[in-house]
């Protein structure tokens, strides 16, 4: 068969999965033990929400140049090492479904943040009124990317800011088996915590499983009452194998 033909059976299988086994996965997140988990810690797993199939379809996009706007090698930015490319407009079907199906339920949790912040900022509550903004605001290339990291790879700790809005929520799917595709790697997050020393997250995430995150900022309670803390995320030094992860963000770029 044809790496075209292979490609295509890529795509299609893709959209055959979004159709069904996502549409049930995402009808059947406990959004109060989400949100209760987010406010507590900034990070949330949604156990398996793609499933091998949908992981291994959109691994098998990533050596295609069709899908992509651009391609970056991280470590001539100093970044860490690995590679990663943007999706461009339009998104391939389960990005896209992720992406619109998951922004109402998480812009409410935005909004009572921005809230509790003293922020005058407030989400729109769907991702179309979102998006509008953005590109009012001229950020108008797409931000979902897909990362691959080879033995010795890594991320570092960084926060993922393309212009002036940026939504203070995002998602990381693991689409490689870290039983079998590769060890280390592991998700972390830093969180700086105002007079302490920072806190560190290391993000348990099996083949399929999503971590929703805070990308910058979130509120916490103290004795002082509600303040900001300030977070990073990144990627643990890939110890061997390779390691592919989908990033859904919600915001466009400049």
């Amino acid at each position: 068969m044809r790496a075209g033909g292979q490609a295509t059976e890529a795509v299609v299988a893709g959209r055959a999965h979004r159709r069904g086994a996502t549409g049930d996965r995402l009808s059947r997140i406990d959004w109060r033990t989400v949100e209760a988990a987010l406010d507590e810690r900034g990070w949330a797993v949604l156990d398996a929400l793609l499933d091998p199939p949908a992981c291994t379809a959109l691994v098998a996009l990533y050596p295609r140049p069709e899908p992509f706007r651009k391609r970056l090698v991280m470590e001539r930015y100093g970044f860490g090492r690995g590679t990663y490319a943007y999706f461009s407009y339009p998104l391939p079907a389960i990005v896209e479904d992720l992406r619109v199906r998951l922004y109402p339920p998480l812009a409410k949790i935005a909004n009572r943040w921005s809230a509790a912040l003293g922020s005058a900022v407030r989400y729109p509550a769907d991702l179309a009124g979102f998006l509008t903004r953005c590109r009012d605001a001229g950020q108008t290339r797409p931000t979902p990317l897909l990362l691959a990291y080879e033995e010795g790879g890594f991320n570092s700790l960084h926060q993922d800011l393309y212009g002036e809005l940026a939504f203070p929520l995002q998602i990381a799917v693991l689409l490689s088996d870290p039983t079998r595709d590769f060890t280390g790697g592991e998700f972390v997050m830093t969180e700086q915590r105002p007079r302490k020393q920072a806190r560190v997250h290391v993000v348990p995430l099996a083949w399929g499983d999503a971590v929703i995150f805070a990308g910058q900022q979130r509120p916490g309670v103290g004795v002082r009452g509600v303040h900001r803390l300030n977070l990073r995320h990144g990627v643990c030094e890939i110890r061997s194998g390779r390691r592919f992860t989908l990033g859904v963000i919600f915001h466009d770029a400049r």
